[in-house]
């Protein structure tokens, strides 16, 4: 028996494998010959000249274009074929069912990401091309040429590159040099760990408390200069006013960074370093080689979280010094803040458009700095 079928036995067994072949169950293609099944109750069996419900006849020249989807037994003694039911969504590419699925999960932080983000920057670039606020006529690229010619903004340009090209490469080398040094066997490894965590933790306020106490003019580092007979320095309204900036920027952001990093050394394999050790290969080479080809990846985003943290220091140097600080520390969101209090939208958002194009290219030749040397070890 085949299933509920019985097969009657006037017929050969190649005509059951045809039979079950037709159904999707069998290794052959074509039945030959006509099959007659009997009913399991009444024996009787099904008249094979008169096609029936039941039966399945197929010729070399015809190919049988219907599906069978259930047979079913119904008390009459017949079996129904039922025509293919199968929707649109199963006969869908693996792909764009995969897509339209992915689409579903994704569809609420797309539509945040929409309202939030891109919309309002496309607001931006448009008031960046207008008059004012009340006529917005086309003005070309008038707003971009008086945003390039005012001082201040060359002033804030200056500054926040300066303050970015010295804290960027500081924060990937010195959290890199900390997660390797977390990595050998040292005494204390957890409460150095904690020692770098803990800024994570502490507001904001209570870390301009701290650097106010340390960096004013009768603060604690000045009374320590005096000891050995120094003179005091005002550190925020001086030349080394960029100093205090670069200290609080790393303290802040070294834990984080070094924790990313400890992550991505737990994932070189260890193989190639024992091979590596094996063959005599130093402590250089091997870094240089093996952790830094691995390393690659999480070089280029520690490198884009610390270009992104370092044009949000505004807030940090704000609390500090206020709307118009020394001019050392006065960055692209001090220019952006005061140009939003006196309601120049128009410089505002064309200023606003130059630094978001200029971090563009910035992440670009990362990512192609790292397709170059971390393409060998991906994937």
């Amino acid at each position: 028996p085949v299933g509920k079928l019985r097969i009657s036995r006037r017929f050969p067994l190649k005509t059951v494998h045809s039979a079950r072949a037709d159904v999707g169950i069998g290794p052959y293609k074509q039945v030959r010959k006509c099959m007659r099944i009997s009913h399991p109750e009444t024996k009787m069996p099904i008249n094979p000249d008169r096609p029936a419900a039941g039966s399945y006849e197929h010729f070399p020249t015809q190919r049988r274009h219907e599906n069978v989807q259930k047979l079913s037994l119904r008390s009459r003694g017949k079996y129904e074929t039922k025509p293919s039911g199968k929707g649109l969504w199963t006969r869908m590419n693996n792909k764009v069912r995969d897509f339209l699925a992915s689409m579903c999960f994704s569809g609420p932080s797309f539509l945040g990401m929409l309202a939030f983000y891109i919309i309002p920057f496309l607001i931006v670039i448009y008031y960046s091309f207008t008059v004012g606020l009340t006529d917005h006529s086309f003005a070309g690229l008038k707003n971009y040429i008086n945003v390039w010619q005012n001082g201040a903004f060359k002033i804030a340009v200056k500054n926040t590159f300066t303050f970015t090209g010295m804290s960027v490469p500081l924060a990937v080398v010195l959290s890199l040099g900390l997660a390797l040094l977390l990595e050998a066997r040292i005494p204390l490894k957890s409460e150095f760990r904690t020692f770098f965590l803990s800024p994570m933790m502490v507001p904001i306020a209570s870390i301009i408390l701290i650097w106010q106490v340390l960096f004013h003019y009768n603060g604690v580092i000045n009374e320590f200069l005096q000891v050995f007979g120094a003179d005091k320095i005002d550190w925020l309204k001086s030349d080394y006013c960029m100093v205090v900036i670069v200290v609080l920027f790393l303290w802040k952001n070294l834990g984080y960074n070094m924790i990313l990093f400890m992550a991505a050394l737990s994932n070189i394999p260890r193989e190639l370093l024992e091979v590596a050790e094996v063959e005599g290969a130093s402590a250089a080479y091997q870094f240089f080689h093996i952790k830094l080809r691995y390393l690659s990846p999480t070089v280029l985003f520690v490198t884009i979280l610390s270009i992104i943290n370092s044009f949000k220091v505004f807030r940090e140097i704000y609390l500090l010094t206020g709307n118009y600080p020394y001019d050392g520390l006065y960055m692209m969101q001090h220019f952006m803040n005061n140009m939003f209090n006196s309601a120049d939208y128009q410089r505002l958002s064309a200023a606003a458009v130059l630094l978001a194009i200029v971090i563009v290219i910035l992440i670009a030749l990362l990512f192609f700095v790292e397709n170059i040397f971390g393409k060998d070890v991906e994937g």
